[in-house]
């Protein structure tokens, strides 16, 4: 099979395209021809080496496709049940950027109807990320003030259109005029171009002074100081990212002095540990996508060869909403 492999941490250029095995599945596991697979930044912190894994390896943790075979005894798995033709998504399982990829059973979500394989890519790690972060870390209520940086990438697209759901006043950081009308039309009420000005004065004065209950960073360290200062007494910092290159220490006594804050450094992971919560997670989420009430924005796709030029753009903040490789 075709497959991207990395051999040695580094910039994009170490993604390279290889004939690798087709992997077999062992029990408990399916063999799954991919149609489309995620680009996340996770995947870049791998490939630079900020996350450790052993060398070498097929990058890539987000996929769907069509379910090929069946390892031993795993057509009686408890976790659920797939059968062959099944078209199935997944995330948080590695080695996706390939023509091929196994996955056990119990982490594979079933594609429901009047959804693509594409769109169930493009899906399932950006929206179960926005799904913990708007439901579970910080609960949004009716009337919050929030604010989402990088309002028009794919988790704050969709970040952006939960919290409306949930009745909260939106703030979104873009970079562009461009990237404003895209967060706007996801239903940000106000979106704040931090390349014209400070965001987090912004933000005082749409909220009077008062500042927001909550801030969704997956920027990290150019927005951090910024996004402390935009919270109201007693908010949350929810960083979940570091698109910008990791915060720096700080005295933990600046959360006292600003307000008894709160930040906190979650991961999808601890968020879809059971299969319960990760079925309910995604259960919800493409529910959303499939009667149209959640939008996803998918307007960059790549060959599977081209995973490089999809890393450089991505990094580069030219891409919007989701990127797909498709092998």
């Amino acid at each position: 099979m075709r497959a991207i492999q990395i051999t040695e941490t580094g910039g994009a250029e170490v993604l390279r395209l290889r004939e690798l095995p087709t992997p077999t599945p062992g029990p408990g596991e399916a063999l799954v021809q991919i149609e489309a697979c995620g680009v996340n930044f996770i995947d870049v912190y791998l490939r630079e080496g900020r996350y450790a894994s052993p060398l070498p390896f097929i990058p890539g943790q987000e996929a769907a496709g069509v379910v090929l075979a069946l390892g031993p005894g795993t057509d009686s798995t408890d976790a659920a049940s797939f059968k062959v033709g099944d078209r199935v998504a997944w995330c948080g399982v590695p080695a996706t950027y390939a023509q091929f990829a196994v996955a056990p059973v119990a982490r594979l979500i079933a594609v429901p109807d009047g959804i693509t394989t594409r769109q169930a890519a493009a899906a399932m790690l950006q929206g179960m990320t926005a799904h913990y972060l708007a439901h579970s870390t910080y609960a949004i209520q009716k009337g919050d003030a929030v604010l989402v940086h990088a309002g028009a990438g794919g988790v704050g697209l969709l970040l952006i259109q939960m919290a409306k759901r949930q009745g909260a006043r939106v703030f979104a950081t873009v970079s562009t005029e461009e990237k404003a009308a895209l967060a706007r039309a996801a239903g940000a009420d106000e979106a704040i171009i931090y390349t014209r000005e400070d965001f987090a004065a912004r933000v005082r004065e749409l909220t009077a002074g008062a500042g927001v209950r909550v801030v969704y960073d997956s920027v990290g360290k150019t927005t951090f100081e910024g996004s402390l200062s935009s919270l109201a007494p007693r908010g949350l910092l929810v960083l979940f990212g570091a698109s910008s290159g990791a915060v720096a220490p700080i005295d933990l006594i600046q959360l006292s002095t600003r307000g008894s804050l709160y930040v906190t450094r979650p991961g999808l992971k601890d968020y879809i540990a059971s299969r319960e919560e990760m079925v309910q997670r995604a259960g919800d989420m493409l529910g959303w996508v499939a009667d149209g009430s959640l939008k996803l924005r998918i307007e960059h796709s790549y060959a599977l060869a081209d995973a490089a030029q999809a890393h450089r753009d991505l990094e580069s903040r030219k891409t919007t909403g989701k990127v797909l490789l498709i092998p």
